[in-house]
């Protein structure tokens, strides 16, 4: 565990505050439909659930600008929305949240994407997806590549979030990606293997087991396949760390000219695991802004995650929350 005293971890999320981060990527509403089994339907060997109650978050980009804000800092959301019913849910989401908006809304009939989750007794029973993937007009790619240049001038971090869902293309990254080096601003990526190869001369990627093992073709048993498998990143891409995330077995990161630091799960009991990437994204996007090493920002970005998958549905975590889990694990 990087060596992080609850006295630097509050000095640092108290610099975290206010930091400005930009989110560009694939911005999706999270519906959930709450409700209990009480039998099994007589028309098929699946359970009727009996809904209760229904609930609707930001999904995606969309939850990584969400957890900004809950962390402290200032948010600005960059990607594409439909012109319907789940777009303007997210528009307003994003008010109630004090996010700013730099959506753009779809004029070819693209849908708002949704991911609807049924929850019966805490636990997920199906997910149905709506959305299209393709990747996202030349006009409405256009617009969307203005309101990240406006956005850059101010944000002190940059976050890509991949969900493969169009949003991020191959000619989106090659333009933007530039203007964030051009200036100084810290660029983190949780990428897809199909744009791996596009994160190049980004400052961290963070990929999980899965996604690191597609990238690289090491099969991660141990610390030195994470080792190896990381050096290789840093060699594909040319960037400056990767933090690789491995669920209950916590989070590795490997930085250029440094030992790999092995970070151990945070978490005491995991409830949904939704949503943890994105928690750790954001806390590392606003601890560097803030001045942090990576190896602080990584135990900050662990206790995060700890804190989301202890919740039920797509959560975020406060600064008092990751100061407990910190004293908590040490």
């Amino acid at each position: 565990m990087p060596a992080l005293s609850p006295t630097r971890a509050a000095a640092l999320m108290k610099k975290m505050r206010g930091r400005r981060v930009l989110v560009l990527g694939d911005v999706m509403l999270d519906e959930f439909i709450w409700g209990h089994v009480g039998r099994i339907s007589p028309e098929a060997p699946v359970p009727v659930v009996k809904v209760t109650g229904e609930s609707f978050h930001l999904g995606g980009a969309g939850n990584v600008a969400a957890n900004v804000r809950s962390l402290g800092g200032t948010a600005s959301l960059a990607g594409v929305i439909g012109r319907d019913d789940a777009g303007r849910r997210i528009e307003a989401a994003l008010e109630d949240a004090g996010i700013a908006s730099c959506l753009e809304v779809s004029e070819t009939g693209r849908p708002t994407t949704v991911k609807t989750r049924v929850i019966a007794h805490s636990q997920q029973v199906v997910r149905t997806d709506r959305e299209e993937a393709g990747d996202l007009p030349a006009r409405t790619e256009r617009a969307l590549l203005e309101a990240v240049r406006r956005e850059l001038s101010s944000a002190e971090a940059l976050v890509v979030s991949d969900y493969q869902k169009g949003a991020v293309t191959a000619s989106l990254l090659r333009k933007v990606l530039p203007l964030a080096r051009r200036r100084r601003v810290p660029i983190l990526v949780d990428p897809k293997q199909r744009h791996f190869r596009l994160y190049r001369g980004v400052t961290l990627v963070t990929p999980n087991q899965i996604e690191t093992e597609q990238a690289t073709g090491v099969r991660l048993e141990g610390e030195d396949d994470l080792a190896a498998a990381g050096h290789r990143i840093l060699a594909l891409l040319a960037c400056r760390a990767a933090l690789v995330t491995r669920g209950e077995h916590g989070m590795s990161l490997i930085e250029r000219g440094r030992r790999p630091v092995h970070v151990p799960a945070a978490a005491r009991e995991v409830f949904d695991v939704t949503g943890a990437g994105d928690s750790v994204i954001a806390t590392m996007a606003l601890a560097i802004a803030a001045g942090a090493t990576l190896p602080q920002a990584a135990a900050l970005a662990n206790c995060a995650a700890g804190v989301v998958v202890g919740k039920v549905g797509t959560a975020q975590a406060t600064p008092d929350e990751v100061l407990a889990a910190l004293r908590a694990g040490r």
